[in-house]
């Protein structure tokens, strides 16, 4: 799948300023960078590594899809200000993100809004792609469930 990254629409100069903004952040396989519920403060960024987006049912947790180097998480629940619908979950060890709180994207929208409608043009594109995958995937779920277009 082709894949836009945040950085390819900004200058070296706007990156450098998007960094400012930024919190880096070292975690490990297995640790949860949000929980189902909470209401989403923050965006983050993959610089290395792999992270999860999982859903628990019945103390089972089901894996919908995968983020990694050069994308985006938790750009739902940070701009709708509802509670997550999944948990974030690190599956490789020394996994690294970028993370943008709130406050800071509120900053860097006052202070940059170019880059700040940059971040919200990638979220809609990451968005529609996790849409694409999960219904591909119901897709084929469905079909081999119901012996659908034979």
């Amino acid at each position: 799948m082709d894949h836009q990254y945040l950085c390819s629409s900004l200058t070296v100069s706007e990156v450098r300023t998007l960094l400012e903004y930024l919190t880096y952040q070292e975690v490990d396989k297995g640790d949860i960078l949000s929980e189902i519920g909470s209401v989403g403060d923050a965006l983050y960024f993959v610089v290395q590594g792999q992270i999860a987006l999982a859903f628990v049912e019945q103390d089972q947790e089901n894996e919908i899809a995968s983020a990694g180097p050069g994308e985006m998480l938790g750009e739902m629940s940070f701009f709708d200000k509802m509670p997550r619908s999944v948990r974030l979950v690190v599956k490789e060890p020394a996994t690294q993100v970028l993370k943008l709180s709130r406050t800071m994207y509120k900053r860097l929208k006052s202070e940059h809004p170019f880059i700040a409608i940059n971040i919200v043009e990638h979220a809609i594109v990451s968005l529609d792609r996790l849409f694409r995958a999960v219904s591909t995937n119901y897709s084929h779920f469905s079909h081999y469930l119901y012996r659908t277009g034979k």
